[in-house]
């Protein structure tokens, strides 16, 4: 039968229970019998056995009596007898000596037993006879002392009764027995004292039956006898024996000294006998009592009464226990619960609350999961039920800790494994290094492929399972129309790489071509899944590393023009393209010698080729175009297209370290950068700046510095302050200076809407005292920051500025088109531009005209965007490139000048062809850093409209959720809510408006949002799982609907 832990806990309290009542009774029965005067069996003491041991039992009496007195004498200190009023100096009984001869004494065994025998009772006349006692042996005729000065107390022990002198007086047949028998008492106490001086009082019994009586005896044991007795333990024998004396002198002294530590231990062993088991009993009441007052320990934030502790009626976090919902191991994306069931410390239920302190803990490595905790509830059986929710989307290990104030519950805490679900088509990466892949004809090409669940966990795989099972990889070549559908001859092989974790997909193919792949999971292509392949010949292949390999600027190839800027020509233009290491530029010779510059790519991941089937009315030569996402794309056709594509793609490899995604892309430039500045030394360079007018004084400090100053370690003071820069003032300095540089308010930046979520961008109106040279100083700063994050560690640097993507677009080379104006101007954009693409545009009566009014709202003046713009009409066909027109005068040509001198003193530190491998989202990432969202920020600063007990519910879902968001899923709730992903540089206290969370008066609905203002609506929903899933996907898929407005 097992004993729950509740019946072991009831059981517990209920024995403590008895046992204090038993101390408390045994207590009560020590004092009666200590008042008693009885010994341990309750009738007998130690000299009333011994009397009827030696047949003198009729005179117990005489010895209670007879004791007192005496004893009462003996502490007095006087020997003396007392009589009814007179005291007579009348010696008591001459001592009897003890037996001090080293000789045996010549006895016959007969005698010797009749010594130790006790005599018969029979043999007493007057055994029952009552005993009249003179009045001089009456207790109360002692003058020694006050009466009852001393009670009287019986002779109780074996050590008095073996006091010669302290025996009373018999009649003479019985004096002479009672003589003989305390003698012979007083001899072997003495030897058991000996005996348990050597630690060979065990062996007392054994001896005696040897006729050892005395200490005496022990001179004449036979070696064979005490090697019978003794055993193993003959050697201390004859060790204790050597020490005993020679002389009858020393034996006597000895025996003395025995007989004080036997009369010794005997007073000690009575005050055992009554106090000692007196103290005990009640130490021991106590020390029950006293524990149970110590429990509060158990739970130190409760205060109960003394009644509670006793009868275990108080909260026991050991006898708590937690119950898992799930059974191991657990795929991620569900949310968890298990109960936690709360009992006393007498096994009761104990109903939990709020302040009984329950805290639970869940964690994922260094990430905290937040968690949702449901106390009670309706039904009463329940009322000591805690049930607890989480969401667990990391694949991992998790510590759960349920704990009672600082106190663990009952196998607290616990370790839960939680497994990655199975590939996500959405969220499994095609890994590649570029948009084309270039690889040699007859040689196995291998790419990889990431498989991830849902929730971007790397998925891992059993020795059961098919990795491989789902995925399809279709390849069609590009080439004549007579090649479109057939069967293309190529090698494909998927395996799993188990130590990675990776896939692997190896093509090969017999000769060269170009192709289009596509890789799909269960019917969905892949993320980077859409890629062509370009396969060349050996020779040709050779061709093209040598074109990688050579010094040579330029390299050029022939090809033809068939249209540009949205105009397709009649007739192909004979062009030439050159390809160098930082850009792709195609020209034409007028009269065959005079080039001109058409148009020019920058070699960067946002240029891609597009590749085309063969037409008829170009045979033999292959069409294609290229596209930067920001011209109009180009359309050309050239013999050498696989060339001139895979030479470009081998450049941006090399370029970009050989990846295209943005860690390796991070890592591939501060290599290069450092690598660039191998030769200048970071070192310690003093500066000395005024914090109250820190923009000039720094410019004044940096006036003369070399390349090699600025790669140099700052180390800043400001002037009238002390302190020592070990790091902290030289960030401070580049928050202040980034501030008074970028902080739109100080005019040399400005941002087209009042906001201050707004986005800064050059200010070609900026104040007059504000020069280009500050434009170049502030390229400087940039790439300083640039060069110190390279350097990595504590050095790292961010810019606290918010570029627009039209500036930062520039920085790279790019060009500027339309559809910056979303993120840098969002109401025009909201006013003009989205109504435009969205509108009938003819009737308008639009030009090519761009009018600038000043802050006034007076007229200043009408730009032409185009040479002769203010008679050209904007149509339905022309509406994007007026559009772009646009965005090239208000975005770009406005602040030209500004921006060269940025790049100037930028690329004084970061060669050009660096910047140039990022687009401009990765270049804010590299600037500023990813954005660190908080949700404790969040709380501190929204404002929540509505207080039904619905909506509160479904708030404190809310805030359930976002504490496990990533930081994506936050940039994502924030870019859903507000229209942007990045905070003010203040954080969520600087949005404006304010983050707004409102009830929705629906049920089951997604969530919407009212971007215009900061407004986020949450309807009712039945549970917490049912809210996390649709707030999820509103955050994902809102950008496409979901009420944004």
């Amino acid at each position: 039968m097992r004993c729950t832990p509740r019946a072991m806990a009831r059981w517990s309290t209920v024995l403590s229970g008895v046992f204090l009542a038993l101390s408390m009774v045994l207590s009560l029965g020590k004092l009666l019998m200590l008042a008693a005067g009885t010994g341990s069996n309750g009738e007998l003491t130690e000299a009333d056995q011994w009397l009827t041991d030696i047949g003198l039992a009729q005179y117990r009496p005489l010895f209670k009596k007879q004791g007192g007195e005496m004893e009462a004498a003996v502490r007095c200190g006087n020997r003396h007898r007392c009589d009814s009023g007179e005291r007579d100096n009348v010696p008591l009984r001459a001592t009897v000596k003890l037996r001090t001869g080293i000789e045996k004494e010549k006895k016959s065994e007969r005698d010797r037993k009749k010594l130790c025998r006790t005599i018969p009772a029979a043999e007493m006349d007057n055994a029952k006879t009552k005993i009249s006692l003179p009045a001089k042996y009456h207790p109360s005729a002692c003058r020694c002392g006050p009466a009852g000065a001393h009670p009287p107390v019986s002779i109780s022990t074996l050590a008095s009764c073996g006091e010669v002198d302290a025996l009373p007086e018999l009649p003479a047949q019985d004096e002479e027995r009672l003589q003989r028998a305390a003698r012979l008492l007083q001899q072997r106490l003495v030897l058991r004292q000996w005996l348990m001086d050597h630690g060979l009082h065990n062996y007392y019994q054994k001896l005696m039956q040897f006729d050892v009586m005395s200490l005496e005896d022990v001179y004449w044991v036979e070696d064979n006898s005490a090697r019978t007795v003794l055993g193993k333990d003959l050697p201390r024998w004859t060790q204790a024996r050597q020490t005993l004396p020679t002389s009858k002198e020393d034996l006597e002294t000895l025996k003395a000294d025995l007989w004080s530590a036997v009369v010794k231990n005997s007073q000690h062993q009575d005050a055992w006998t009554w106090g000692g088991m007196l103290v005990v009993s009640v130490s021991v009441a106590g020390l029950v009592t006293l524990a149970a007052m110590t429990q509060p320990a158990l739970a130190p934030e409760a205060k109960h009464s003394l009644l509670q502790y006793v009868t275990g009626k108080y909260l026991l976090p050991s006898n708590c226990r937690v119950h898992f919902e799930w059974e191991e191991p657990q795929l991620v994306g569900e949310t968890m619960t298990f109960t936690v069931k709360f009992y006393q410390r007498n096994g009761q239920p104990y109903p939990i609350c709020d302040k009984d302190n329950l805290i639970v803990e869940v964690t994922e490595d260094t990430r905290r999961v937040a968690t949702l905790i449901e106390l009670g509830g309706t039904d009463p059986l329940a009322a000591n039920t805690a049930v607890v929710k989480f969401t667990v989307r990391h694949a991992g290990q998790y510590r759960i800790a349920v704990l009672i104030g600082s106190c663990h519950v009952h196998g607290s805490p616990f370790l839960k494994n939680f497994l990655p679900g199975p590939p996500d088509p959405n969220k499994t990466v095609f890994i590649r290094q570029s948009s084309t892949v270039v690889c040699t004809a007859g040689i196995a090409h291998s790419m990889t492929i990431e498989p991830r669940d849902e929730y971007d966990n790397l998925c891992i795989f059993g020795p059961e399972d098919q990795p491989t099972e789902g995925y399809n990889v279709d390849i069609t070549q590009i080439g004549n129309l007579v090649d479109k559908g057939s069967v293309v001859d190529c090698s494909i092989q998927l395996d799993y790489d188990s130590s990675n974790q990776r896939i692997r997909l190896k093509v090969s193919f017999p000769k060269g071509g170009c192709y289009h792949a596509t890789v799909s999971l269960a019917g969905l292509q892949l993320h980077n899944g859409d890629f062509d392949i370009i396969v060349l010949e050996n020779s040709v292949a050779r061709m093209v590393h040598n074109n990688v390999a050579s010094k040579d600027p330029d390299i050029c190839y022939v090809a033809k023009l068939l249209g540009m800027q949205g105009e397709r020509f009649s007739k192909p233009k004979k062009v030439f393209c050159f390809i160098s290491p930082k850009q792709l530029t195609i020209k034409e010779y007028l009269l065959k010698f005079i080039p001109k510059r058409l148009v020019t790519f920058r070699l960067c991941p946002s240029t891609k080729f597009h590749f085309e089937n063969s037409t008829n009315q170009h045979e033999g030569y292959y069409p294609f175009s290229i596209d930067d996402g920001c011209q109009p794309p180009v359309e050309l056709i050239s013999l050498y297209r696989d060339i001139i594509a895979a030479t470009f793609t081998l450049f941006l490899l090399k370029n970009i370290g050989g990846s295209e995604t943005f860690a390796d892309k991070q890592d591939f430039f501060y290599h290069e950068v450092r690598k660039h500045h191998q030769k200048h030394y970071h070192e310690k360079l003093s500066m000395k700046v005024q914090r109250d007018k820190l923009l000039e004084s720094s410019m004044k400090a940096t006036k003369g510095f070399s390349v090699s100053d600025w790669c140099r370690n700052f180390e800043i003071t400001f002037q009238g302050e002390q302190g020592v820069d070990w790091g902290g003032v030289r960030r401070e300095w580049f928050e202040l200076i980034c501030a008074a540089l970028f902080d739109p308010g100080n005019g040399l930046f400005a941002s087209f809407g009042e906001s201050q979520q707004a986005l800064v961008h050059p200010n070609p109106k900026r104040p007059s005292h504000l020069k280009l040279k500050h434009y170049e100083f502030a390229g400087r700063i940039v790439g300083k920051c640039l060069y110190e994050s390279a350097l990595g560690g504590s050095y790292r640097q961010l810019v606290r500025a918010r570029f627009t993507r039209s500036f930062l677009a520039q920085i790279i080379g790019l060009r500027v088109h339309y559809k910056y104006f979303e993120q840098d101007d969002p109401d025009l954009y909201l006013s003009k531009v989205k109504y435009i693409l969205e509108n009938d545009v003819e009737e308008m009566e639009l030009y090519f005209v761009e009018e600038e009014y000043d802050k006034d709202g007076q007229l200043l003046k009408v730009a032409e965007l185009i040479p002769g713009g203010s008679k050209v009409r904007v149509t339905n066909d022309t509406k994007l490139r007026y559009l772009d027109a646009l965005a090239q005068h208000r975005l770009a040509s406005s602040i030209r000048n500004e921006v060269d001198h940025f790049l100037r003193g930028l690329n004084e530190l970061i060669p050009d062809n660096l910047l140039g491998i990022f687009d401009e989202n990765e270049l804010e990432l590299l600037l500023c850093g990813t954005g660190e969202y908080s949700v404790a920020d969040l709380r501190a600063h929204h404002i929540a409209n509505g207080s039904s007990p619905e909506f509160l519910r479904v708030l404190d879902w809310f805030w359930t959720a976002v504490s496990n968001f990533t930081q994506e899923e936050m940039a994502r709730l924030l870019q859903f809510t507000t229209g942007c992903s990045q905070l003010p540089p203040g954080g969520f206290q600087q949005l404006s408006p304010r983050f707004q969370i409102t009830a929705a008066p629906t049920f089951a609905n997604l969530p919407t949002a009212h971007t215009c203002f900061n407004q986020l609506c949450l309807p009712d929903y039945e549970c917490y799982d049912h809210f996390e899933r649709a707030l999820l996907l509103a955050i994902s898929e809102g950008t496409e609907g979901f009420g944004m407005i």
